[in-house]
């Protein structure tokens, strides 16, 4: 027996295709989306310099994706923007076989984004001395530092000695926004009071953090929210969803890991960075936090008549604040998924884009699972 999709988005190519997408986007979520939004040239001060017009990027809406989370819960309805055909449809089956099955338990676990300024010695002694210094005085550093914003918070300042250096990590909380250009001005405010105390000379940046680029830190530490993501299938959701035997899966699972361990990649995530990517672009995010973001740990795990898919993505650096949120559509998408606005809006966004991310994950990892992948990208990517 054939499973039927109630919930389906209506597909199709032209412009009442759309209309359709658009009525049924409305009676489903109650959202009245207007596609036609347009920001005027004044709009883009602080986002772009020498402007000369848009690129139109072709946007979709994936879902629904059912969520169990602290700051995420419900039904939600994904805007994407992607240039690779078969993307949104694989990400609304992972999202819909995860919804016959009860939904995504997400779980936001951390928020910090830091600065890493790096101070210069001429001996070991001066930077011992330096380091006590730094000790008894921050909570002075910590004052400075936050008093260039009212959002956010240093949670700690972390020390790291290396030759004749001291890197001092200025970790924050950033509240709503993805915080980089906050961290960065409340760091400088920072090192501006140590130097003039202590008189030693530094740099901003020392490449600690890894910003905008993969590292071991960042995948333990991460730069922004840390989430978790699980959902457990049912076997037989599993064959008639995602054309796949969960025994097959499990079984055969075990090379994974060990070949990406082999390759030197940072964790064993699928394709995480096509759903970031596709996510960042439609809600206004830094996409080349991708670089960093992308880091995941993907695992299954067999259960009783089911299987458990689990993604730990340790490090999103997104907000719902400032730069590219500004912009009308990017606004609008964010308004569509209940985080425009809202004490915890960031971290309500980072729960979605676990959801969105588990469901693309698992798609993919069946279909090659089944040997449809193929399959797929030449019917749906190909003209």
């Amino acid at each position: 027996m054939t499973e039927k999709n109630n919930n389906k988005i209506p597909s199709g190519y032209r412009l009442e295709d759309i209309e359709k997408r658009l009525n049924w986007l409305k009676k489903m979520s109650g959202f009245s989306y207007d596609p036609e939004l347009q920001n005027n040239p004044e709009d883009l001060k602080g986002i772009i310099e020498n402007n000369i017009g848009y690129m139109n990027i072709p946007m979709a809406i994936a879902g629904p994706l059912s969520i169990n989370g602290k700051y995420a819960n419900g039904q939600f309805f994904v805007p994407v923007c992607t240039l690779e055909g078969s993307l949104v449809l694989s990400m609304s089956r992972g999202m819909y076989a995860s919804g016959l099955s009860g939904g995504v338990t997400v779980k936001h676990f951390r928020q910090e984004l830091s600065r890493a300024p790096i101070f210069i010695f001429n001996n070991l002694e001066e930077s011992t001395k330096f380091q006590n210094w730094v000790h008894k005085n921050l909570a002075k550093i910590k004052r400075a530092a936050e008093s260039t914003t009212s959002h956010g918070k240093v949670l700690r300042v972390d020390q790291y000695p290396i030759q004749n250096y001291v890197i001092l990590d200025i970790v924050m909380d950033t509240g709503n926004a993805a915080g980089q250009n906050m961290v960065t001005l409340a760091a400088k405010v920072a090192c501006e009071l140590i130097q003039e105390n202590t008189g030693y000379n530094y740099f901003l940046e020392s490449n600690l953090n890894s910003d905008k680029k993969s590292s071991i830190r960042n995948m333990l530490l991460g730069r922004g929210h840390a989430v978790i993501a699980e959902t457990t299938i049912d076997d037989n959701i599993m064959k008639r969803i995602l054309k796949v035997d969960p025994d097959i899966l499990n079984d055969n699972w075990v090379f994974f890991p060990i070949v990406s361990s082999m390759a030197g990649t940072q964790g064993n995530g699928v394709h995480v960075s096509n759903a970031l990517t596709a996510i960042y672009m439609a809600t206004g995010q830094d996409t080349a936090c991708v670089a960093e973001n992308s880091i995941a740990h993907l695992g299954i795990e067999r259960k009783e008549n089911s299987l458990k898919f689990k993604l730990t993505l340790p490090s999103l650096t997104v907000g719902t604040v400032g730069g590219g949120t500004r912009l009308k559509m990017q606004n609008q998408n964010l308004a569509l998924l209940g985080c425009e606005k809202g004490k915890n809006s960031s971290k309500k966004l980072a729960e979605i884009i676990a959801g969105a991310t588990l469901g693309l994950e698992i798609s993919l990892f069946c279909a090659i699972g089944s040997h449809t992948w193929t399959d797929a990208h030449m019917k749906y990517g190909r003209k």
